[in-house]
């Protein structure tokens, strides 16, 4: 509450209030008073009784309800909020999801995307953009800050890449959205295949603002498997990024032993010379790594300075106000009926 001194102030000139009017209150006028013989049994009687019974439990109960309303008003007038911290520096990161859709990698892209759509949940203002490459690149989405589209956009590369490739029988539906995906991501021209250092320094070329102070982040998911000749070889393209400040997280997936060893190591060697974090794609702990060095590290680079942000939160009273209110009203109307 912004102003939560406001509450027992309110409180206690509701109880002064309520102490006044006991205390100051007309007694009954005898003049107007009618009295009448042998009626003392009458307060024996059942239903005169129940009637006191009734009478007793509404005026406890109308009681209990204006407490309430007093209460609720002053937690209202106080002002309730939500407090959230939250840093600058979240409106001044970029992340680029750098995606391998290869053949060799299709079966296991769409856990890939889940792992990347973890990592989205748990970012708060970052920007996103999604870029995946064959022997081509294509940008699925560019740099932008709008969760709800990134959220779509995700969702739907899962669906399409949750294709078994190994089956006689395919889905016409499923291939098609398949198809529709990876367009743009091959080149018929050229007999290649999973240009891992042309599909880097593409996502290394795909932040903007290259004037401003922000912080700059790939997260690479690829088997590291090449075939044919590329512009970049691997080793060049993470040399390309770290010349732009741009730090490479990779999340490495294989489902062949074969150059498969040393695919890894060199990969990991790239990644990691550069200060960047080496996982396994099914490490568990590979979100909450790259997470951690991106709210930590990158947030000490910029020196962002917490700011607290309050959002009124008047419905968490204002519900209980209208239902005392309406009981209190009710309880009064049929005691006096």
């Amino acid at each position: 509450m912004v102003t939560a001194w406001v509450v027992p102030v309110v409180l206690a000139a509701v109880a002064v209030a309520a102490l006044a009017g006991w205390l100051w209150r007309r007694p009954a006028r005898l003049s107007r008073a009618t009295w009448v013989a042998n009626s003392a049994y009458l307060t024996s009687l059942a239903g005169y009784r129940r009637r006191l019974r009734v009478l007793r439990g509404g005026l406890a109960l109308a009681a209990a309800a204006l407490a309430l309303v007093a209460v609720a008003t002053s937690a209202l007038t106080a002002r309730p909020v939500d407090r959230d911290v939250r840093a600058e520096v979240l409106a001044t990161r970029d992340i680029v999801l750098c995606l391998d859709v290869s053949g060799s990698m299709i079966e296991l892209d769409s856990e890939i995307v889940a792992t990347f759509a973890e990592l989205v949940g748990s970012f708060e203002g970052e920007r996103i953009a999604l870029s995946v490459w064959n022997n081509t690149s294509r940008t699925v989405f560019p740099l932008t800050d709008d969760y709800a589209l990134v959220t779509d956009e995700l969702d739907a590369a899962a669906r399409a890449l949750d294709v078994d490739l190994d089956t006689w029988l395919f889905d016409a539906e499923a291939l098609a959205r398949l198809e529709g995906f990876l367009a743009g991501t091959v080149s018929l021209d050229d007999d290649a295949s999973s240009l891992v250092g042309d599909g880097l320094a593409t996502c290394a070329l795909a932040f903007d603002e290259a004037g401003t102070q922000r912080a700059r982040s790939i997260i690479l998911a690829t088997d590291n498997l090449v075939l044919g000749p590329s512009v970049y070889t691997l080793p060049e393209a993470g040399q390309l990024a770290a010349e732009q400040g741009i730090a490479v997280h990779g999340l490495y997936a294989s489902l062949t032993d074969a150059g498969s060893e040393a695919a890894r190591a060199e990969m990991e060697q790239v990644v990691t010379s550069a200060g960047g974090l080496f996982f396994e794609a099914g490490d568990p702990g590979a979100v909450d790594g790259i997470i951690a060095d991106i709210d930590a590290h990158q947030a000490v680079d910029l020196g962002a300075t917490p700011e607290v942000v309050l959002t009124d939160r008047p419905d968490r009273w204002y519900g209980w106000l209208v239902g005392a209110l309406a009981v209190l009203l009710v309880t009064m109307w049929r005691l006096r009926a």
